[in-house]
């Protein structure tokens, strides 16, 4: 064998570990394996831009960052699953792109301005998906976190008040 075979099967190796490293670092939203998802990194002055978040202060942002999660996901990723057996207890914010819920054979779209910016599958009856149908930046704030917000006065009443009316109509029984 020439040095560069085994340099090749060498790089190959390298490559492979390097590979296998990223993927552990890389996240998941759900607990059914999902990796499309990797962490990502919240920026202030991007948030303050993003619909849900425009009515918050400087410290209620930098408050948020520091008890959320970012990511990015690509089309196609399943975000949340909501039903019987599914247990996620956090809300979901759609920071940029676009996703759908899948229900029944149904999609309902949404994108980061409109009514079902927002994602919490105790909102939800029977079994859907919330899946990004684009690119997309995607945040994850438990109840106990969310709770915690609208407990300090934090201005997500609009927001999720729409949000609720757009599910209600979506699992009306």
């Amino acid at each position: 064998m020439t040095k560069t075979g085994r340099f090749t099967r060498g790089a190959w190796l390298g490559l492979l570990l390097l590979t296998a490293a990223a993927c552990g670092q890389q996240g998941h939203a759900n607990e059914g394996g999902n990796t499309a998802m990797k962490a990502s990194t919240t920026y202030l002055y991007l948030l303050r831009k993003t619909p849900f978040f425009t009515a918050l202060t400087h410290e209620q942002l930098r408050w948020t960052i520091d008890h959320s999660k970012e990511w990015e996901a690509y089309a196609g990723t399943v975000v949340a699953e909501c039903g019987p057996a599914v247990s996620d207890d956090a809300y979901w914010i759609l920071l940029d792109g676009r996703w759908q819920v899948e229900r029944d054979g149904h999609t309902y779209p949404a994108g980061h301005a409109d009514s079902g910016k927002w994602f919490d599958s105790s909102e939800t009856h029977g079994s859907c998906k919330l899946v990004t149908t684009e690119h997309s930046y995607v945040m994850k704030i438990t109840r106990a976190d969310m709770n915690d917000m609208l407990m300090r006065g934090f201005g997500f009443g609009v927001h999720l008040e729409q949000g609720r009316e757009y599910y209600r109509t979506m699992f009306a029984q």
